[in-house]
């Protein structure tokens, strides 16, 4: 077994600091001993938690991301449309369930199995972490390469490789709604294109602009391609949540995440995760147009759903439905002069942009102009 205080102190002097993810029995220890010695978000679930950690370090700090080995699955589309196309390098940390010739649930056996082979697919470099410490020291330093390489590394822990730690007492912190505001008159319905006008007028050298995938990424880039804007073209849902990691890590920032309808309702989970953390410099917009724009205009179930009081419910202090642009303007202002975690709902009209194009600038290159703006 590795003494998992001093495992975790050897993560400290290599400058992994932040760390996020979703509890396993075999990983419960390292667990409690980076919420009782760091920074540790937890997730809803482990692809939300990759996004946070890649949020985090776009921010400046070197992130590590804890997961069952069956959560990895979840994990599958921000590590190949996240992490591999931006180069965002995180550490991270596997458990084995249901490793061969050991006996586990039924539901493990499988993903015993193909751990290995689909880190390797995803090409993630991996290694199996040893239980002695003194190997465990070079694999962290072989790990920390690639890292600085700008490249991701797992490890797969087996069963019983952490020695115990026990969890301090934990303190809720109960979400304090301060305004709340449902639907009052008629939608003005304007393009998104209009509402990303207003959005992008109002930034100054302190906003960072991260866009969902789709239409809404590529429009904000038509309008400007800035070097404080970040065009998701991936990762389905985890705008709010690489915005979480990022205004958390540089809190004097101001962090505005452009979300769709379709991407929120994939992972809805985000909202109670940013509702609990609450950076008070992160600006939430959805832009609800009931429908996938940019796989040919399916309806999505956004009609049924009542996403202000839903974020207010999931601790968002401000929650506002917005009816006009004027509307989404004066939000904003008032937002930028008391910042507080807000969640901006605003139904749009259907469609897009006629010829619209997509960004030409390499999705790494987008995030490492972002972090030479960040840090000037």
């Amino acid at each position: 077994m590795i003494n998992t205080s001093l495992f975790g102190d050897e993560l400290k002097g290599l400058g992994f600091t932040f760390y996020s993810g979703v509890p396993c029995s075999y990983l419960k220890d390292l667990i409690n001993y980076a919420i009782n010695e760091s920074e540790f978000v937890m997730a809803a679930n482990e692809g939300e938690a990759v996004a946070i950690a890649a949020g985090a370090f776009i921010g400046g700090r070197k992130s590590v991301v804890l997961m069952q080995n069956s959560g990895l699955t979840n994990a599958v589309s921000p590590l190949v449309s996240l992490i591999h196309p931006f180069q965002i390098p995180v550490l991270g940390f596997v458990s084995l369930r249901g490793e061969p010739g050991r006996p586990d649930e039924p539901q493990h056996e499988l993903m015993g199995r193909i751990t290995a082979e689909m880190l390797s697919i995803m090409n993630i470099k991996w290694g199996y972490l040893s239980s002695d410490i003194e190997e465990v020291r070079k694999q962290l330093q072989q790990a920390n390469q690639c890292i600085e390489k700008n490249e991701p590394y797992f490890f797969i822990v087996k069963r019983g490789t952490f020695e115990p730690v026990v969890l301090r007492k934990q303190k809720l912190q109960p979400a304090q709604n301060a305004f709340i505001c449902e639907k009052e008159r008629a939608d003005q319905l304007p393009a998104r294109y209009r509402a990303l006008e207003i959005i992008n007028s109002l930034k100054d050298r302190q906003t960072v602009q991260l866009a969902t995938t789709g239409k809404t990424g590529r429009e904000l880039y038509e309008l400007e391609d800035a070097e404080n804007n970040l065009y998701m073209v991936g990762s389905m849902g985890c705008v709010s949540s690489l915005g979480l990691g990022l205004a958390l890590t540089r809190p004097e920032k101001s962090i505005i995440a452009l979300d769709g309808d379709g991407a929120l309702l994939m992972r809805m989970g985000n909202l109670a995760t940013n509702g609990t953390y609450s950076p008070p410099n992160l600006l939430h917009i959805l832009l609800d147009n009931n429908t996938h724009d940019s796989t040919g205009g399916q309806q999505t179930v956004s009609h049924n759903v009542r996403f202000v009081e839903v974020a207010a419910a999931c601790g968002y202090v401000n929650a506002v439905y917005i009816h006009t642009l004027e509307e989404l303007e004066n939000a904003i202002k008032r937002w930028k002069l008391e910042p507080k975690l807000t969640f901006l709902y605003m139904k749009i009209a259907k469609g897009s942009k006629k010829e619209l194009g997509r960004p030409k600038t390499k999705p790494y290159q987008v995030k490492q102009r972002l972090q030479v703006f960040i840090n000037g």
